[in-house]
């Protein structure tokens, strides 16, 4: 059986990161990543009322997916 967490790591892999911030953005425990993810996840969703509040949604989905690198992707 296959975890949400391995899910995440190959969306993360094959650059699928809509679909990996999605699965993301519903985990309980994102620590100080939390809202970036979320932010990210809801920039794809629905870009418009993001726009209409004065973020850049670029900027939003960038930084999810930043986020997502240094929550689950060890380096060293």
């Amino acid at each position: 059986m296959e975890t949400k967490l391995s899910k995440l790591k190959k969306l993360m892999a094959k650059d699928d990161w809509k679909r990996a911030l999605s699965i993301a953005s519903k985990f309980p425990r994102l620590g100080e990543h939390k809202s970036d993810i979320q932010r990210g996840h809801q920039a794809y969703v629905n870009p418009r009322s993001y726009e209409q509040l004065g973020f850049d949604i670029t900027e939003l989905q960038d930084k999810g997916r930043k986020a997502l690198i240094a929550r689950y992707v060890k380096t060293g």
